[in-house]
C-alpha cells in the first residue's frame, strides 16, 4: 500500500523551517531536503534522515547576492562576476564562511557552498522563512536524486513534508566552483561549464563539495555504461535504456541535447528502478565539454564497470 505524501503550502513550510523542522522543496536542479542553515540541531536532522555522513557538506540556499554576502567573510570580484552572470541558477560558489554558519553545515571546513536557486517557490520559501536554507538532495544518501515530489515520497515513505513545485527543470545538481585563493577550481561539474577547469580530487577527510563520493546518484538496479549493443551482458529479459531508440527488448529514447537529457535523467532512472529489471544499460553520451556534468553523474551512478 502506498503511503501518503504530505504536501504543504508555502507559509506552513516557512514556519516549519523557522522552528527547526525539515521540509522538502523544489529547485531548478532537484528537490532539496531543507533545514534552517543557522540551526545546527535542525541541520543534524538532515544527516540523520538521509543517512548521510557528516564529512559531506551541505549547500546553503539564499534568496539573492545580498543575503549570500552576509554568510561569507570574503566576496572577491570573481564571485561578484559569476553571481551576476549565473544567479539565480545552478551554480554553487565555495567561499570562506562566516561564524553564523554552524560547522555541521560545512563538515567542519572553514568554507561554505552557497547559491541562489532559479525556482520561484524556492526563492519564496527562503524569503518567507527569513533564513538561509541548507539543503542536499531530498533522497537517501547515494540514492537517485528526486526531480518530482513523488520521488521524495518514495525515498522517505512520507516521513518529510513536501512543498510541491512540479517537475524540476534542470534535472541534475548544480555546478560547484571553489573561489578560495587565486585559482578558480571546479569541484563538481554540472550543466554550467567554465571551460577547462581542473576538478579537485576528493581526499580522505571532509569533501570540499557535496557529490564527490566515488559512488553517488545510484539507482537500486545495477547500472552499466556501454558503447553499443555488443557490450550488453544479456539481451533477454532485461531493460536497456538508450539515447537512441530501437533496441529490443525495450528502450527509452533520450533527448540528444545535454540540457534535455539532464532534465530527464533522474526521472527516467526512477521509473526504471520501479520495474525490477536485472540491470539498466545506458549508452555513453558524447565526450564533449557540455556533457561533462552528465558524464560525472553517470560514472558515479554505475555500480558495474564502465565498459
Amino acid at each position: 500500500m502506498r503511503s501518503r505524501i504530505e504536501t504543504i503550502g508555502l507559509n506552513d513550510a516557512a514556519e516549519r523551517i523557522r522552528r527547526g523542522d525539515l521540509v522538502a522543496f523544489p529547485t531548478e536542479t532537484v528537490y532539496g531536503l531543507g533545514a534552517n542553515a543557522l540551526d545546527a540541531a535542525a541541520v543534524r536532522k538532515i544527516f540523520e534522515l538521509k543517512g548521510r555522513p557528516e564529512t559531506s557538506p551541505l549547500i546553503v540556499h539564499v534568496s539573492d547576492v545580498e543575503m549570500a554576502r552576509r554568510y561569507v567573510t570574503e566576496w572577491p570580484a570573481r564571485a561578484e562576476e559569476l553571481a551576476r552572470r549565473y544567479w539565480p541558477g545552478p551554480l554553487t560558489l565555495v567561499l570562506p564562511k562566516s561564524a553564523q554558519i554552524p560547522d555541521i553545515v560545512t563538515a567542519g571546513l572553514p568554507t561554505v557552498g552557497i547559491r541562489v536557486p532559479a525556482h520561484e517557490i524556492a526563492l519564496q520559501l527562503i524569503q518567507a522563512a527569513g533564513v538561509p536554507i541548507a539543503a542536499p538532495s531530498a533522497n537517501r544518501f547515494t540514492g537517485l536524486s528526486p526531480t518530482k515530489a513523488e520521488h521524495v515520497r518514495q525515498a522517505f515513505d512520507g516521513a518529510v513534508p513536501v512543498l510541491d513545485g512540479g517537475p524540476t527543470r534542470v534535472g541534475i545538481e548544480s555546478t560547484v566552483v571553489s573561489l578560495i585563493g587565486a585559482k578558480m577550481t571546479l569541484l563538481r561539474p554540472g550543466m554550467i561549464s567554465f571551460g577547462e577547469i581542473e576538478q579537485a580530487a576528493a581526499g580522505e577527510g571532509p569533501h570540499p563539495s557535496p557529490g564527490m563520493h566515488e559512488r553517488h546518484y545510484s539507482p537500486q538496479t545495477p547500472l552499466i555504461l556501454v558503447d553499443g549493443p555488443r557490450d550488453l551482458p544479456d539481451r533477454r529479459g532485461a531493460y536497456v535504456w538508450w539515447r537512441r531508440a530501437g533496441l529490443a527488448p525495450r528502450s527509452v529514447k533520450m533527448p540528444g541535447d545535454p540540457a534535455g537529457y539532464a532534465a530527464r535523467l533522474y526521472g527516467v532512472l526512477h521509473e526504471l528502478d520501479r520495474e525490477n529489471w536485472p540491470w539498466i544499460a545506458i549508452e555513453k553520451p558524447p565526450e564533449k565539454l557540455e556533457w561533462r556534468g552528465i558524464w560525472d553523474r553517470l560514472r558515479r551512478a554505475a555500480r558495474d564497470a564502465v565498459r
